[in-house]
């Protein structure tokens, strides 16, 4: 007897929206477990100074649960934590929300043909499941580089998940390495507390305008009123979105002409000729994150802050030396440098068919059939995970499709609700043949960026596709990339 049908680790968009789609197929028997002390993952996380999705906030959330009350076409992280939180309250009643509850470990017992999960934390024990559902987020674990005498710095010394909100910025140095997403957010914000601002830079990045402004009351009001507006805009947000996938997948028009808005963007905004050609990216428009911003260049282009372009190459007591010999000393260091991206911390926790750990099945670079289902772990669906990233839209679309998925899975099942899935080995393949192709000849690939998005040689993260040729593509999925019960010994091969 297993305690629970489905158990979801994480309780971020991915296994709230899990849960979400569990309930709307009338699978009631599951259970979300969390090892933060509420919902919400990234958007709990991160609350460093300034941030913001830079997905417009009607298109990031669940289509079952539209927001007429965002404060603006962009939500601040703290009210992304305040909405999760809300809709769990709407879908986990029942105790199905186990916060303070830690995975510690996930085997799969071949003769129960269920999931034995190590549960650590307020409720210690194990929990035996018919499925187990990885949702587990990607930008969970912050990355931090092993620079040399990193551990000498004297003073206040964080990543930007992990923020300090008992330090003092005001009439204090502080420098910041990275420029990537987090940075250009939050130097911004210390650049208008601190005394000084010093920004190392490993590469510039290409920035789009963000704009954006405030909803007024009246027109939350309308939105609340009307539904079908609220379904309406979501709709026109995701055209929009999709038609950005041709400029950031090397489309040489569409990629040309959002280089050049990229371009005046920095030429209205930074007036030094010497420091717009510091902040200019000399590789191809999509390569990396394309990111938006409208405070950014600013501030960089202020006396408040000053920019090194080069990367931290060690530090010495309470001075950051650059690889191209600059000095800098600081009061306080902020690295925003990032997540563990490419080798998800919680892959080594989970055991398969044969005592194969998740972690060494992804040794050689993460791989998956539909980004969601892998072969030797049955019944386990894995999202937000390989090849489920995207640098266009809404990652929540991705993760409500693998949610479907997942359940469309769940219930075709031999022997409903009982029956083992386990994914055919030949199935992987071919998926991650199909992405390989499809990337091959994408900025991604080509473009002469170090990205996170590539893991020996081979795309990981990100899907090489459009939103809707991603729902198609796990619609065509048939159940032929599982195992009949004559080639289970097998282990999923043909």
């Amino acid at each position: 007897m297993t305690d629970v049908e489905v158990a979801i680790v994480g309780a971020g968009f991915a296994g709230i929206g899990m849960a979400i789609a569990l309930r709307r197929a009338g699978i009631d028997d599951f259970v979300v477990l969390e090892r933060g002390a509420s919902v919400g993952g990234t958007w709990r996380d991160n609350t460093y100074p300034g941030i913001a999705c830079d997905v417009p906030a009607h298109l990031y959330g669940f289509a079952t649960h539209p927001n007429p009350d965002w404060s603006g076409e962009f939500a601040e992280g703290a009210e992304l934590h305040r909405y999760l939180a809300d809709v769990a309250a709407a879908e986990l009643d029942g105790g199905r929300l186990r916060l303070n509850t830690l995975m510690q470990g996930a085997t799969w017992d071949a003769e129960a043909a269920q999931w034995r999960i190590e549960l650590g934390g307020a409720e210690p024990g194990v929990l035996t499941a018919a499925a187990l559902v990885l949702a587990c987020g990607r930008l969970t674990e912050p990355r931090i580089p092993a620079f040399p005498g990193l551990e000498t710095f004297a003073g206040p010394m964080f990543h930007t998940a992990r923020w300090n909100h008992d330090v003092t910025l005001e009439g204090a140095h502080v420098a910041v390495v990275g420029s990537g997403a987090s940075a250009i957010q939050v130097v911004p914000e210390l650049a208008r507390r601190a005394a000084h601002v010093t920004l190392l830079q490993r590469s510039p990045a290409w920035i789009m305008p963000r704009g954006g402004r405030p909803f007024t009351d009246e027109e939350r009001a309308y939105f609340a009123e009307h539904p079908g507006e609220l379904a309406a805009r979501r709709a026109a947000l995701y055209a929009e979105g999709e038609a950005r996938f041709a400029s950031r997948s090397g489309d040489p028009a569409a990629a040309a002409t959002a280089a050049a808005t990229a371009r005046a963007h920095l030429r209205a905004q930074v007036e030094n000729e010497a420091l717009r050609d510091a902040l200019t990216a000399d590789y191809a428009f999509g390569c990396k994150r394309v990111l938006l911003s409208d405070d950014f260049y600013p501030a960089v282009a202020s006396d408040a802050v000053t920019l090194v372009t080069s990367a931290l190459a060690g530090v010495d007591g309470d001075t950051l030396v650059a690889a191209d010999g600059t000095r800098v000393q600081a009061d306080v260091l902020v690295l925003a440098t990032g997540f563990l991206t490419l080798r998800q911390p919680y892959a080594a926790l989970v055991t398969g068919e044969d005592g194969v750990t998740l972690a060494e099945h992804w040794s050689d670079g993460m791989t998956s059939f539909a980004s969601t289902v892998v072969p030797g772990f049955p019944n386990m669906f894995v999202l937000d995970g390989p090849n489920a990233a995207l640098g266009h839209n809404s990652s929540v679309l991705i993760l409500e499709e693998q949610a479907a998925y997942a359940v469309r899975a769940l219930g075709a099942r031999p022997g409903y609700p009982g029956g083992v899935l386990r994914p055919r080995a030949e199935a992987e393949r071919q998926y991650t043949d199909e992405i390989a192709q499809a990337a091959a000849s994408t900025p991604w690939m080509t473009g002469g960026c170090r990205n996170w998005y590539v893991d020996r040689g081979r795309l990981t993260l990100l899907w090489p596709g459009t939103v809707d040729a991603f729902r198609a593509r796990l619609t065509r999925a048939d159940g032929s990339e599982f195992a009949t019960a004559t080639a289970d010994a097998s282990r999923g091969e043909l």
